[in-house]
């Protein structure tokens, strides 16, 4: 009979993780026998715990035993618990200066050079709606472009994709939420994979296009044009006057090419979604460690999910640049705790029941594995959700753990492209910013091979984290120059729009 093997993180851990299912009364090397099954990636006592001690994993605390729990036993909800614990905020003790790369040495890819500087990995045209209201005019705008093959004279546009949601009205015309909705409808129009943009409005709305145009100094360009329903006289001839304004467009935006581009052009999105035990062993560290190579070519990485850093954001602010940077982030902290408190809910109603049956137990296990995509590097910045991305380096954004509203906030801030790790197999694409997805475990990536770009299960059997590292890094070089990405292929990406809604809808 093989031998089950297990891993223990770090020496102070008192739970070792199965890397195969380890069965009732099977040890395996070097550990104490199993009382019970424990599925794989899950966690098994090494040591036995007593009630109310803490359960260590990472070398940090994730839970704490609700009751006594003997060694080889099972540890999972029925006996690790969540509870406050102090967390010690030191600010900028692990900041480190980086050697970044020379530009006229710095591997490059072939992207799209836009007129203020910025540079796409692709070339979209998008429709874009400043309430659910146009959802439909725009979903028909974008598909009788669709039906007349138009495109097809334009081989270096991408496509024309409609980017709707469902708010622009009934919500206030001020505060936290009005100001996130514009931010990243903007953002969405700024972002250098989008190289022209029709935006389409009924008209009565709150949130008013003219508003935002006033705000953001946008005048009306070969690669900017608004309408709306009511002003062009209802649906059908919307519709019409959608699809000439496109056609207008098209021509400017074919005349783009693609050419050679430092990687300090690339502003990389890191998520997660559908993680499980292996995530944190895995694909984030090597994820982590493709930022890194990244950032000390001059990039920028972008680590967000506020509710899955909770439990680790200690660990980020000691890798903060100023403290005033250290300090935002734990602002950041205390806003969701509130905002959990109004709401009735806790930051521990984050893992989800796939997250709980792919061995992840507590928040602050999910939030550990989750913080380690960030890498090594300083913490040069803090942003609010969909707030431009301006500095260089490792980054955080203010955004929730739901993965579409997440990366939505990432795309507006300026990702132009985007690495996913997935335990449980998230099925998900970004339009227009290519998703790369990391399966970390080989299960999953043979299971859902069409759907995942890298395997980082190969991990446990030996590959080190900073060759699996190079090899994200080499493959997010390849899609920002063109290469498609299996969700790209798959056709996802439209519907996964989800701009956060920040208050009360009236």
């Amino acid at each position: 009979m093989t031998t089950p093997r297990a891993l223990r993180l770090d020496p102070s851990d008192n739970v070792v993780i199965a890397i195969d299912e380890i069965a009732a009364g099977a040890a395996p090397a070097g550990g104490v026998s199993a009382r019970e099954r424990v599925p794989k990636g899950h966690k098994m006592a090494a040591v036995g715990v007593e009630a109310g001690a803490p359960i260590r994993k990472f070398g940090q605390i994730i839970g704490f035993a609700s009751r006594p729990i003997a060694a080889g036993e099972w540890v999972h909800e029925h006996n690790c618990a969540v509870k406050e614990f102090a967390r010690d905020y030191h600010f900028g003790e692990d900041t480190r200066r980086e050697n970044i790369v020379p530009v006229d040495e710095q591997p490059t890819f072939e992207g799209f050079r836009r007129a203020n500087g910025k540079v796409g990995t692709r070339n979209y045209l998008a429709v874009l709606t400043s309430v659910n209201c146009s959802a439909t005019v725009a979903r028909l705008i974008a598909k009788e472009i669709e039906r007349s093959e138009i495109l097809a004279d334009y081989p270096r546009v991408d496509g024309v994709i409609a980017l709707v949601h469902g708010t622009g009205c009934g919500i206030a015309a001020k505060g936290e939420g009005f100001d996130a909705l514009m931010r990243t409808q903007w953002g969405y129009a700024g972002n250098p994979n989008i190289g022209a943009t029709l935006m389409v409005g009924l008209g009565c709305e709150v949130f008013q296009i003219g508003r935002m145009k006033e705000e953001y100094g946008i005048v009306e360009s070969e690669t900017f044009h608004s309408m709306t329903i009511q002003a062009t006289v209802g649906t059908r001839k919307t519709v019409a006057a959608g699809v000439e304004r496109i056609r207008a467009m098209l021509p400017q935006l074919n005349r783009a090419e693609r050419a050679p581009t430092p990687a300090s052009e690339l502003t990389l999105a890191l998520q997660c979604g559908g993680s499980d035990g292996y995530s944190g062993i895995t694909a984030n560290p090597a994820l982590g460690a493709a930022a890194d190579i990244l950032v000390r070519n001059g990039g920028t990485a972008i680590l967000s999910e506020t509710p899955e850093i909770y439990g680790a954001e200690h660990l980020l602010t000691r890798r903060a640049a100023t403290p005033e940077i250290g300090r935002k982030l734990v602002e950041r902290i205390r806003w969701w705790e509130e905002y959990c408190a109004r709401n009735g809910g806790e930051m521990n109603n984050n893992p989800s029941p796939g997250n709980k049956a792919g061995g992840l137990t507590t928040i602050l296990e999910k939030s550990l594995g989750a913080a380690a995509k960030g890498g090594t590097t300083s913490l040069n910045e803090v942003y609010k959700y969909a707030e431009p991305v301006t500095a260089k380096g490792f980054v955080f954004m203010d955004t929730p753990g739901y993965d579409p509203v997440s990366a939505t906030g990432q795309v507006a801030g300026g990702a132009n492209v985007l690495a996913f790790t997935t335990g449980r197999g998230s099925a998900y694409g970004c339009k227009p910013t290519p998703s790369v997805k990391l399966a970390t475990n080989n299960d999953t990536y043979r299971r859902m091979i069409e759907d995942m770009d890298i395997n980082c299960g190969d991990v446990i059997d030996g590959v080190s984290i900073a060759d699996k590292g190079r090899e994200i890094f080499d493959k997010i070089l390849a899609v920002a120059s063109g290469e498609r990405t299996k969700s790209e292929l798959l056709g996802y990406g439209d519907a996964e729009f989800t701009p956060w809604q920040i208050g009360a809808t009236m």
